[in-house]
């Protein structure tokens, strides 16, 4: 037989699980096979000696001229059966290999298993109960990475099932104690002191509190599980006006209503959900103006390392700890308070208690600082202007702040938005007529820009929060309500215009077009026609819109981009990549963290390149930087 009829003879498979490059048929649907093909493969085991009951699946290749025998001889009594070894046989070479995998602990295994056999098979039911089970824990989102037997039992793992002793997935909740023989923890002596841990600096937590300045001394800080006290010791030494709590650590501490509440992986150390909601709402209850609430974020290969506990692992401390994915953790937090909670980092959300500061926080995110810095400078035309080119000269640095300040907002700013009010009006008469002057002292075409620039800056404030599901809010900051009358002709006409823009971030193809165009402005990074586009987070803020919202929508999931360098954005796919490098600034910095944010999906995968995966170089650091020259 040639290859071009042993190909066409494969496609008329009617039975069996059908892949891309190949198909499997147990060995009960042979008789299903195109007649030609089966006596062929008989004739193969005959020749070459392959015993019958050496092997019960065939696969069929669609793309080779080749076949295997493959014996899974627990096929009915294990839900997904290993293989114990194959027979790969190349019919254009004459040549077979065998592979052995009976002493491996981590052997290709089956699922689906109702698709390799025909409908009167007696099994087939139970196969098919089987397969809705995985369906229903979601252990086929992504059947790249099951075919092996430890990544099918991680993930199993993963989504908070266990394999009972007939082969079925069950809740962990369900699931007996049992633990390794290297650790003695059991459910009477877990010990969640011991979960706390010394500091020389603030937890990450504090350190975003600290980033978007609320720890300036203006907001008191109660730390609703302060450990041993670290944060504490530190906010008290900066004069804040601070409090702390812990059950083991420090049972007198004050509890006290205070601005912000941090809960600072404390959820993920308590065994029981229930508790982990009543400590999440008790938190809440102390915080008059927001709540900041982290745990700790791993994947599958940290997760495995240890003994599955309930819906968590014990460690080899005797800790518990309950592992989060990012997206798992909003949903916790939104369901348990009913609020809506930002990301700000990975495991730590924010949720706002005071919703007119929480718009200012989300307008500030969007607010890119930009440097106007006037490399150019007009005559003063007088002929219609009060105020003389000589009073600015004379007020130069109240002119210039009024200016800059001008600039920021895209606008004239409002009395209590100048520092200096008094002074310029009292100089000027007016912030009107300082900004008519000072208009045309610099030129308008700068001030247009920064109008431009600002309402791209709200268009992604809005267009984000649509795609956050926010409700449209009545209450917002007087700054805000100012933006809207100074840019749009009504609130509504800016939820339209947002919405316009975010649905856009949905078609691929203005996708690539915005890439092109930030890949021409920039004039660096590394552009991929038809696939990503890699630029530095410096540079975020100069892309056109539509790609500003991409990003937004993806930043959204994962929090603040403290710490990032490098942001690929994907054309066609709907994620959008993080990277960390180690030693950025030096000549050849590496990869340490990549984080895939995956917008159709919700979802965020974590890779970390440290321990048995070497951090990466970047060898052409140079193309991702503008030339400033």
């Amino acid at each position: 037989m040639e290859y071009p009829q042993f190909k066409q003879l494969v496609n008329q498979i009617t039975i069996g699980k059908k892949l891309p490059d190949s198909i499997y048929t147990h060995e009960s649907a042979i008789v299903a096979v195109p007649e030609t093909l089966s006596k062929l493969i008989f004739k193969i085991a005959d020749a070459l000696k392959i015993p019958d009951d050496d092997w019960n699946i065939i696969k069929f290749y669609r793309r080779d001229f080749k076949v295997a025998f493959l014996s899974y001889p627990s096929f009915e009594s294990n839900s997904y059966p290993p293989l114990q070894h194959s027979y790969t046989v190349d019919l254009a070479k004459l040549a077979m290999r065998k592979s052995v995998y009976e002493k491996s602990d981590n052997p290709p295994i089956l699922h689906r298993k109702e698709t390799f056999v025909d409908e009167n098979y007696p099994l087939r039911t139970l196969f098919e109960e089987l397969t809705k089970e995985g369906e229903a824990a979601g252990l086929y989102e992504n059947t790249r990475t099951i075919g092996f037997l430890k990544n099918w039992e991680r993930l199993i793992s993963t989504r908070g099932y266990f394999l009972d002793e007939k082969g079925r997935l069950k809740p962990k909740a369900e699931a007996p104690v049992t633990l390794s023989p290297n650790n003695e923890a059991n459910i009477d002596n877990i010990e969640r002191h011991r979960t706390a841990i010394d500091r020389n600096q603030l937890s990450q937590p504090m350190q975003v509190l600290a980033r978007h300045n609320y720890l300036n001394g203006d907001w008191s800080v109660l730390d609703y599980g302060s450990g041993k006290g670290d944060d504490l010791r530190e906010l008290e030494a900066h004069g804040l006006d601070a409090s702390g709590w812990d059950p083991a650590h420090n049972p007198e501490g004050l509890l006290v209503n205070s601005d912000i509440v941090n809960l600072g992986f404390v959820l993920n150390v308590i065994e029981e959900k229930e508790e982990r909601i009543d400590c999440l709402k008790r938190a809440w209850s102390y915080a008059d103006k927001l709540l900041i609430a982290s745990v700790m974020i791993a994947g599958d290969s940290v997760i495995s390392q240890f003994t599955p506990y309930k819906d968590g692992v014990v460690t080899s401390r005797k800790t518990f700890q309950k592992y989060y994915a990012q997206s798992e953790f909003r949903s916790f937090l939104e369901k348990s308070l009913g609020e809506n909670a930002i990301a700000v980092g990975q495991g730590i959300f924010i949720i706002f208690k005071d919703k007119i500061e929480e718009q200012s926080f989300l307008l500030e995110r969007q607010h890119i600082k930009r440097d106007w810095q006037q490399k150019t400078q007009r005559e003063l035309q007088t002929r219609d202007i009060s105020i003389k080119k000589d009073l600015i000269d004379k007020h130069i640095d109240l002119f210039t702040d009024f200016w800059e300040t001008s600039l920021e907002l895209g606008r004239i700013p409002s009395n209590n938005e100048f520092e200096f009010s008094d002074q310029i009006r009292r100089v000027a008469g007016s912030h009107n007529k300082a900004h008519q002057a000072l208009v045309t002292h610099f030129g308008k075409e700068l001030f247009a820009e920064a109008q431009q620039k600002r309402k791209e800056d709200l268009l992604v404030y809005f267009a984000l929060g649509l795609f956050e599901k926010r409700k449209p809010q009545t209450l917002m900051p007087e700054s805000l309500k100012r933006d809207i009358k100074a840019f749009y002709s009504s609130y509504n006409d800016a939820l339209k215009e947002a919405r316009n823009a975010l649905f856009s971030v949905g078609n691929p193809i203005l996708i690539e077009e915005a890439c092109v165009k930030a890949y021409e402005k920039l004039k660096c990074g590394e552009f991929n026609e038809g696939h990503d586009y890699i630029f530095h987070r410096d540079y975020l803020g100069d892309l056109p819109t539509e790609l500003r919202i991409y990003v937004g929508c993806a930043t959204q999931l994962y929090g603040d981009l403290e710490g990032i360098q490098l942001i690929k954005t994907h054309m066609t796919s709907g994620k959008v990549s993080l990277m960390r490098f180690k030693d950025w600034e030096s000549g050849t910095p590496y990869l340490i963290e990549r984080i895939k944010i995956k917008m159709r999906d919700q979802d965020i995968d974590f890779f970390d390149y440290v321990g048995e995966f070497q951090p990466q170089p970047l060898l052409n650091k140079a193309i991702y930087l503008r030339d400033e020259n």
